[in-house]
């Protein structure tokens, strides 16, 4: 395959190209935050909030790789390659987002969650692969960088939302089966910023053209049956997993214990506060917000600045160290009983999310083939979403049966996961990586 030579971009080109990730995130940002609550006042227990969180783990395993290797094989000289997946998640989402407060029941709850997952899976996936396509390797780190600035950015948007329109319209005494009207307006927003902020990438940035070769390859591809279309992606996706890196291997087993340990926070935080700060749904959903925010207040200062850092040090010390942290966040939380101080350990949580964010997809993109990029950031995303899929299935029953249905356990719980997932980073090594999969290979 012939090595594209891509010129270096100026910091507002980057910054440009990522801007639509900030509606892409304020949508996860309300899933983080806002959606469990929902699920709470519209009558779910405690112990059904993992498995009712399926949909992201089930449409993530199957809309992201398939998404991934069908741009791969797309190209349009008027929408280009990885811009229509963006757009019409975009509208997904921005739909969903709009109808979501406004469930009726617990089941249209659900439903919704299924098409919003769907919406920011589609967008997001080829946003991967696009900072990938754009970006000489030389500034794959701060492309990635800026990515976690706007993850950081747009859920702190969503959380701070949250929280200061509970304060402005909350109160009164909540009434199950129906959704407190302070927050609709977070949704409302969420809609508005879901198809805007990816517009404004859409326009501003144009995709480089495929070289003659990779048309020629496209043009193979579009003119195969229909049937044998629809098989490519499932086939590309066998054949790369088969290929993939050992890099990437290793990569999985830290995912693994990372993201069950992020997703048994999200769905517990809200849980703890009621336990240890003895708050209503209401005022606990607010305070996880409070803390969601500060920890992506930190995530946007901190996400450029991990650049240099992991120049210097290594992206694995940095990433493994970045855990740890986050896993003495973890351990402080349940034990603080002061709402303003329970903040301070979202500092470290932070500092873990950012390098969470943009290391992984910084060093994959490193060691992966140009034109296999699309089809490999799909499959980094499946190691997200698989162990996401195993905690939906497999921690209501060790939340009822083996944590006594505490919250405050199921917090030292993940915490315990993420000290597994620091060690599992440590043997994390790029350039040891590059010499075993070569490039031009």
């Amino acid at each position: 395959m012939i090595k594209v030579k891509k010129p270096k971009l100026s910091f507002w080109q980057i910054f440009n190209m990522n801007v639509g990730f900030l509606g892409i995130q304020y949508s996860f940002g309300l899933q983080q935050s806002a959606i469990n609550p929902i699920f709470l006042f519209l009558g779910a227990t405690e112990e059904m909030l993992p498995i009712l969180n399926i949909a992201g783990p089930v449409t993530g395993l199957i809309v992201q790789p398939i998404i991934g290797a069908v741009s791969d094989k797309t190209w349009s000289p008027r929408w280009g390659r990885r811009k229509p997946f963006f757009l019409i998640g975009a509208l997904m989402g921005s739909l969903c987002l709009f109808f979501f407060p406004l469930s009726p029941a617990l089941w249209f709850a659900v439903g919704l969650l299924w098409i919003l997952d769907v919406g920011n899976n589609m967008a997001m996936e080829p946003y991967r692969a696009f900072v990938g396509d754009k970006l000489p390797e030389s500034q794959f780190s701060i492309g990635y960088q800026m990515q976690s600035l706007f993850v950081g950015a747009g859920i702190l948007l969503a959380n701070a939302s949250i929280f200061l329109f509970q304060d402005w319209f909350g109160g009164g005494q909540e009434v199950e089966g129906t959704v407190p009207k302070w927050l609709y307006y977070s949704f409302f927003i969420g809609s508005f910023l879901s198809i805007a902020t990816i517009l404004w990438s859409v326009l501003k940035t144009p995709e480089i053209p495929p070289t003659d070769q990779e048309l020629a390859e496209i043009n193979k591809h579009k003119a195969l049956p229909f049937a044998d279309r629809i098989k490519v992606p499932f086939v590309e996706i066998i054949h790369a997993v088969k290929e993939m890196p050992k890099f990437m291997w290793k990569l999985s087993a830290v995912y693994l214990f990372q993201w069950y340990a992020l997703f048994v926070y999200w769905q517990y935080i809200t849980p703890l506060f009621r336990v240890s700060l003895g708050y209503d749904t209401s005022e606990a959903a607010a305070q996880a917000s409070k803390m969601n925010w500060a920890y992506n207040v930190v995530t946007a200062v901190v996400a450029l600045v991990l650049v240099p850092l992991t120049m210097r040090f290594g992206g694995k010390k940095v990433y493994a160290l970045s855990l740890l942290g986050t896993a003495v966040a973890l351990f402080t939380v349940p034990y603080i009983q002061d709402p303003l101080y329970v903040l301070l350990p979202m500092v470290l949580f932070g500092i873990g999310w950012a390098a969470m964010m943009g290391i992984p997809y910084s060093m994959v993109s490193k060691v992966v083939p140009q034109e296999r990029r699309g089809v490999y950031m799909g499959i980094l995303n499946m190691m997200i979403v698989i162990p996401m899929g195993i905690e939906t299935l497999t921690f209501g029953p060790i939340f009822k049966n083996l944590l006594g249905g505490n919250s405050v356990n199921a917090m030292l719980f993940a915490a315990v996961f993420f000290v597994i997932a620091s060690v599992l980073a440590m043997r994390l090594n790029v350039s040891k990586a590059k010499k075993e999969y070569p490039l031009d290979a």
